[in-house]
């Protein structure tokens, strides 16, 4: 069975790039009715945190991205860890190194002073001897000394590395005990059934080393998906200044996890001009082979872009759903529905969303000054004065609200360009709302006369 695995380490929140892996993870796995396994890997004791595990779940829910089976935490798989370890020490394949602090020193200043690159020596890989006191030792591998390790990646095709050139027997366990990241990989891939292993490509000078372990311990080496990097829009790795890179602060800011799914999934992949892609389509036509070898910029005009798209199209419920996290309910609000409609086609996320209905819900306090002086003459304030006492006491709905607007205006020889602003600045204190017979029906008529008594007051 097709199975992948998404497996981060709980040092912080998760990153949207992390996030963009896990979805062709996700996608892989489902499209192909396999597995998608979440695996946290938390063997740096010192580092980790139980809130940055928190974060990761909370941001997998949000979004939608559901895996099998319980979490595996590799924290709790040291004894198994330790039985693979005595294995390749029993068997040769690895070998216990006494080599001291000084030593090591030593051997890296010679190295540096012949301008070579940094590497273990292999002075302990047939050792007999007697091990030297006090000192604990690390586990190595043995790495081959000579040949190539080949492997095909999945993206960037054919992948070749010359074992003298950048191998050495790397340690697979410290002096302490603990297994190192390469080791402790290839021991829950392998046990965990994992076919495909899509990562960053930061991991590729990992992959020779990791197939050595496979090889050694006789596992069955999976297919390797290296994704280039996400930069930011001036080529340098993407960080907090190109934008946020927490999953969960794309939440507060406002953002749909539909978005940003679509988003992500656009940053390095591509199906023909499409743009939109819903999780059915991401499903139907997402292939890791089709991944662009480059890396990909990321553009916060194209997240707002398609924000605003699922915030025109999703439905009322969800939509005021999600709005009940930035603490407005537009089901509470009378007229909800309405209100929330005449306002998604202009908002780009749902903070916009909110601050535009809280501009209509509550009566102005502050009233733009260039509105007034530009809309707001002795003149418009009389034909205010005039609507106001034509408007009656009864609710309207907005298309008899703008057929007694136009009949107001007709018999004056006025036209609505004349009132629509004065209006607009009355509900709102600014120029800028969506129709002004819909957000008049959302407030209804008592609250329209009052916000215009208010404003001819100033």
């Amino acid at each position: 069975m097709l199975t992948t695995r998404f497996a981060p380490s709980p040092t912080g929140f998760l990153h949207v790039g992390g996030l963009r892996t896990a979805l062709y993870s996700y996608l892989y796995a489902r499209k192909n009715g396999g597995k998608f396994l979440l695996r946290i890997e938390d063997t740096d004791l010192k580092r980790n945190s139980q809130e940055a595990v928190v974060a990761i779940r909370e941001a997998f829910n949000w979004c939608g991205l559901d895996y099998d089976g319980e979490v595996t935490y590799q924290s709790k798989r040291f004894d198994l860890y330790k039985e693979y370890i005595q294995k390749l020490l029993d068997e040769g394949k690895a070998y216990k190194c006494y080599m001291s602090k000084v030593e090591l020193d030593e051997l890296r200043a010679a190295q540096e002073a012949r301008k070579e690159r940094p590497k273990y020596d292999g002075r302990y890989r047939d050792f007999t001897g007697t091990p030297p006191s006090g000192i604990e030792p690390v586990i190595r591998i043995k790495a081959p000394l000579d040949g190539v390790i080949e492997f095909k990646d999945g993206i960037k095709g054919d992948m070749k590395f010359n074992c003298a050139d950048i191998l050495d027997d790397f340690i697979i366990a410290r002096s302490d005990g603990t297994p190192t990241y390469n080791f402790c990989v290839v021991i829950d891939d392998a046990l965990m059934g994992v076919t495909h292993v899509i990562r960053g490509d930061d991991h590729l000078s990992n992959t020779p080393k990791q197939i050595i372990l496979y090889e050694a311990l006789g596992f069955k080496i999976p297919e390797f998906f290296h994704v280039a990097m996400i930069n930011g829009s001036d080529g340098s790795k993407l960080s907090k200044r190109h934008g946020a890179t927490d999953v969960m602060e794309y939440k507060n800011m406002g953002y749909l996890p539909e978005a940003l799914l679509n988003f992500l999934i656009r940053l390095g992949w591509s199906h023909g001009d499409d743009e939109i892609f819903s999780m059915h389509d991401m499903l139907e036509f997402f292939d890791p082979h089709d991944i662009n070898k480059s890396a990909s910029t990321y553009n916060l005009t194209k997240l707002d872009w398609l924000n605003a798209h699922y915030i025109k199209t999703l439905p009322y419920e969800r939509l005021a759903d999600d709005m009940k996290y930035f603490g407005l309910d537009f089901r509470a609000i009378n007229k909800g529905e309405l209100l929330l409609d005449s306002l998604r086609e202009r908002s780009k996320t749902l903070l916009e969303l909110k601050n535009s209905a809280l501009n209509i819900i509550n009566e102005p306090e502050i009233y733009d000054e260039k509105a007034l002086a530009k809309f707001i003459s002795d003149e418009a304030k009389a034909l205010l004065g005039e609507f106001k006492d034509e408007l009656g006491d009864k609710d309207l709905s907005a298309k008899e609200y703008e057929e007694m607007t136009i009949a107001f205006l007709d018999n004056r020889g006025k036209k609505l360009k004349d009132i629509a602003q004065p209006i607009r600045i009355a509900i709102t204190g600014g120029t800028v709302s969506p129709s002004i017979f819909e957000i008049i029906e959302v407030i209804g008529t008592q609250k329209l006369k009052s916000r215009i008594t208010k404003l001819l007051s100033k």
